[in-house]
């Protein structure tokens, strides 16, 4: 079936939905949203009657849930223009939403929503899983405004797939502002993704501030000009730049954190390093001179693995990364680095020779250099209480003890990894770069990074190879996550026009249990 026929069918639905609103007659909410849950049960009885005198009640001095409820009543405004009060529940009466928490529910991202006559009433072990309840509340109702919605009286339970469910957004090539990353952020918590990888650094340009270097965002924030098209010899000549300051990240990752979403930071090493080779020069094998990059593409001039001032930058760089997001995991990279220099620097051989490091018939002594830088850094997190996360690469050399690998060359990667009893997060290019075109159609499509991947494509995607791995080796698959690298997209509008309705497809991957999965049921919602 083609999806690029059934999209536009949907908006067109919804704008009939929205027109045929009138205050005759009530219209009725659906329970089966996206991504679907788990059990939905139609019960017999009256529906719950949602109007601007419904209360939204949660328990009393429950500060976690208090802000929920005020999530909820600016959810609800946004569909229906009903702003619902807010009260602690021995206060209010009437027709009532109610939050409240169940140490019965297992899972701790589960949740309940069972409607009755007089109430609805969405429960978890756990505030995040009552927000996801309340997002499944949120999609079932009608676009409208201001006219009463029967809610079916119904019980659904539900709960995800996965514990992690990840969308990467990538700052370092196109710099978006603070208020675009909240949005992004919006756009995540109504596809119940709770993690968002924020890809920070890159050869084109340093987007955090570091207080102990700062010609990091003097300097490697701004690249000279950009080039035009996907790497031809013209340029705009247009100095390019923008970066976050350590505030502003703070304010980030709170909002996020509201929406339960957790903040993974990216610094790309030891590749990927231009904007900071240009800031540092001699954290460099040549020394220099450097420049942010204004092309595309891997860069041959990385960090120096060999010079201890460079280690120590890491180090440094990292532990003021750590002191900003709280998140369990750091994502240190590991793609894309050429050994080129390393080859050729003293400084590299030396430190392959004094450390023992061996080519054999699957590495080479470089290899084994980058897999040696890894581990040190993978010490240094462990021992401020957080993991490491790489692109697969970070297997060529040997793995770092008890790094997490996220597969995005294919699904290979990722399956050696759960193989050695790595934790695995999938996200092959083919299936969740969402950088590639939407439609076959190019020509009538915004510039994109090549590649064709439509949105049942990214549906048909499924993260555990069983025919590859055990029942035991299964169990390493923990999540998948979907990429949006940004060369090509200039705007924050592009952005969203690249992601939708992309990320409605990988919200099903990460949330819904595979034998629920259907491609035509998962066009019509």
């Amino acid at each position: 079936m083609d999806i690029r026929i059934k999209v536009p069918v949907l908006l067109s639905a919804v704008v009939l939905l929205t027109a045929s609103c009138s205050p005759q007659k009530p219209i009725s909410g659906n329970y089966e949203v996206v991504p679907l849950p788990k059990q939905i049960a139609i019960k017999q009885g009256n529906p719950f009657l949602l109007t601007g005198k419904t209360t939204i009640v949660y328990p009393s001095g429950d500060s976690a849930l208090s802000h929920n409820a005020r999530l909820l009543s600016g959810y609800i405004e946004e569909a229906t223009g009903f702003r619902l009060p807010v009260k602690e529940e021995n206060d209010a009466s009437g027709k009532l939403i109610r939050l409240l928490t169940d140490k019965q529910i297992k899972e701790k991202e589960g949740y309940r929503l069972v409607v009755t006559e007089n109430a609805v009433e969405v429960a978890g072990s756990t505030p995040a899983g009552i927000f996801y309840g309340m997002q499944t509340l949120r999609k079932s109702l009608p676009v409208c405004d201001r006219i009463p919605i029967e809610l079916p009286a119904a019980t659904v339970n539900d709960h995800p797939r996965f514990a992690y469910r990840g969308m990467m957004l990538d700052v370092g090539r196109h710099f978006f502002t603070v208020d675009s990353v909240k949005r992004f952020i919006d756009m995540l918590a109504l596809h119940n993704v709770n993690t968002m990888h924020w890809h920070l650094t890159d050869d084109q340009g340093w987007r955090i501030e570091i207080k102990k270097y700062p010609r990091l965002t003097e300097v490697g924030s701004i690249r000279k000009e950009t080039v035009i098209g996907r790497n031809t010899n013209e340029y705009d000549g247009k100095p390019y730049g923008g970066f976050y300051t350590q505030d502003e990240i703070r304010d980030v990752i709170a909002y996020a954190a509201e929406r339960y979403i957790t903040i993974i930071p990216e610094i790309d090493l030891p590749g990927h390093m231009s904007a900071a080779l240009a800031s540092y020069p001699e954290l460099g094998c040549t020394g220099g001179p450097y420049e942010v990059g204004t092309r595309w593409g891997v860069k041959d001039d990385v960090l120096c693995a060999g010079n201890n001032q460079t280690l120590s930058f890491v180090e440094d760089v990292l532990a003021e990364v750590i002191d900003l997001f709280p998140s369990e995991y750091i994502h240190v990279g590991g793609d894309e680095c050429p050994k080129v220099r390393w080859e050729k620097c003293p400084k590299c051989q030396a430190r392959i020779k004094a450390e023992g490091l061996k080519a054999d018939n699957k590495h080479t002594a470089e290899n084994r250099l980058q897999s040696y830088v890894m581990t040190r850094i993978e010490r240094f997190v462990n021992s401020k209480g957080r993991q490491i996360i790489g692109w697969d690469e970070i297997l060529e050399g040997g793995l770092a003890p008890q790094v997490t690998v996220m597969s995005w060359r294919g699904m290979g990667g990722g399956i050696e990894a759960a193989r050695q009893k790595h934790p695995v997060i999938m996200s092959p290019n083919g299936f969740v770069y969402f950088d590639f075109y939407q439609t076959d159609r190019v020509e009538e499509e915004p510039l994109a990074n090549g590649g064709y991947l439509p949105v049942e494509k990214v549906y048909s995607f499924e993260p555990v190879p069983a025919d590859q791995l055990t029942a035991e080796e299964q169990k390493y698959i923990v999540g998948a996550q979907a990429n949006l690298w940004s060369e090509y997209m200039t705007t924050y509008k592009q952005v969203e026009y690249m992601t939708l309705p992309r990320m409605a497809a990988l919200a099903e991957i990460q949330w819904t249990m595979p034998e629920k999965k259907d491609l035509n049921n998962f066009a019509q919602r």
